[in-house]
């Protein structure tokens, strides 16, 4: 997305967003695009052999969607006309028309850009189609959207759709040398923040740049780690002390107590919250919450015994409900404990996190429209009610992204049978894939 450089206008009272300044001017400057802009990408083909036609430029936000519509009408010797879907309709899109054809007249052509065309209706894309098919107007659209459904069908056939990748740390650091570059000097953040950076920008070339506006006017040190790049570029949600307060210190006595197995104090501290005025439904949240991270799936019963004592509890009310929070207490307490499916989570979602928005692997997505079959979705799918086993062993993460494990169930309880399970399917999946069974 974008790179490159523009002239600041110094007379101008708002600068323009970085993102802005730093936009390309030639292809050559747009980054993660190669498939597309590179020696053999489709754009340069179609550029090379003077044949750009219409086409969708489906993609993320930030991605670079408006830059290569604008660098291809350019590339292109063509008029650049750009339209919003969500603030033009038909009266801007009669203006334009007229204008491309005094432009043909003239001898030139025309591209048409609307952003975000997924916002057209069905008649005002329907509305494109003859000016698109008489080659008043060449149309570049852009959607985040999905075009197989956003758009309709007959739009569809006059244009090809062109995929924009989110950009990888490549493209990223690509981005914050270019802006190093303009603005003079390094940013103020040391090298694992800098790592984070580009994650927290999760492929947004855009939004990396409106969180690096926040730190160029940094003194150089002491540099920033990560702890403090959060501090200045995250969420700024206020403050809430929880220290001190009896509603909570009251729940945690009560919740610690039942992880340590001891159903005579859960009692005592069950008791204490209801005589002073607790609100039941807060307790019953809150151990249902319990028998999903501390009991978990080492007694797979835990969450349905805890929403039937809720349920229980508000069929009878006060006092007769309170014996089934108590019946709740005392059947946590003495379960078996396991945290592997909160850990494992845990961790799952902190490699969601870091890995950002990486697509699934195109074999397991599925291909209503013909359109995603051409793009591979749903290739080489394999339905593992089909394998012998029952068990197929088809990789479910993402290309780029190696296999982890984050569920290690316990030996306790239900769990231990879990995990015979699991290794089992792992020797099966080595068998199938030659990988390694103790991943």
């Amino acid at each position: 997305m974008i790179q490159g450089m523009e002239e600041l206008d110094l007379g101008t009272a708002t600068p323009a967003p970085l993102a802005e300044l730093l936009r390309p001017k030639t292809l050559d400057d747009v980054v993660g695009q190669d498939s597309l802009l590179g020696p053999d990408g489709r754009l340069r083909m179609m550029l090379a052999q003077g044949s750009l036609g219409s086409i969708i430029l489906w993609g993320p936000p930030g991605t670079g969607k408006t830059t290569i519509a604008r660098l291809l009408a350019g590339a292109a010797d063509m008029v650049f006309e750009p339209v919003s879907a969500v603030f033009d309709g038909v009266a801007e899109l009669r203006k334009v028309f007229a204008r491309a054809e005094q432009n043909r007249q003239a001898g030139r052509r025309s591209l048409l850009f609307v952003d975000e065309v997924h916002r057209f209706n069905k008649a005002q894309q329907d509305g494109l189609l003859p000016r698109v098919e008489d080659g008043t107007v060449t149309l570049v659209g852009a959607t985040t959207e999905n075009p197989s459904f956003a758009l309709n069908g007959a739009l569809l056939s006059r244009a090809q759709v062109l995929v924009l990748n989110r950009l990888d740390t490549a493209a990223l650091e690509a981005i914050l040398r270019r802006l190093e570059a303009h603005i003079g000097h390094d940013l103020p953040v040391d090298t694992a923040a800098r790592a984070d950076l580009c994650a927290m920008a999760d492929g947004d070339g855009r939004y990396l740049l409106n969180m690096a506006a926040l730190l160029i006017d940094r003194p150089p040190q002491p540099q920033l780690d990560t702890a403090a790049l959060v501090q200045i570029v995250a969420a700024r949600a206020p403050a809430f002390d929880k220290a001190g307060d009896q509603h909570y210190n009251l729940m945690s006595a009560l919740h610690k107590t039942l992880r340590a197995s001891d159903a005579d104090a859960g009692l005592y501290w069950l008791g204490r919250m209801l005589a002073g005025g607790e609100d039941p439904h807060y307790i019953l949240r809150r151990l249902t919450r319990f028998a999903a991270e501390d009991v978990g799936l080492a007694e797979p019963e835990a969450v349905s015994r805890a929403l039937a004592a809720w349920q229980a509890y508000e069929r009878l009310g006060s006092p007769e409900g309170d014996l089934s929070i108590a019946c709740l207490v005392i059947y946590l307490a003495t379960a078996p404990k396991s945290n592997a499916a909160y850990r494992g989570f845990k961790q799952a979602t902190a490699a969601a996190a870091q890995t950002g928005s990486l697509p699934p692997p195109a074999h397991i997505l599925n291909a209503p429209t013909k359109m995603m079959k051409d793009l591979g979705y749903g290739a080489n799918y394999a339905y593992d009610h089909d394998d012998p086993d029952g068990f197929s062993g088809q990789n479910c993460f993402p290309d780029d992204m190696p296999r982890a494990r984050y569920y290690h169930p316990v030996e306790r309880g239900y769990e231990r049978e879990i995990a015979k399970r699991l290794a089992y399917w792992d020797r099966l999946r080595a068998a199938k894939q030659g990988g390694d069974p103790s991943t």
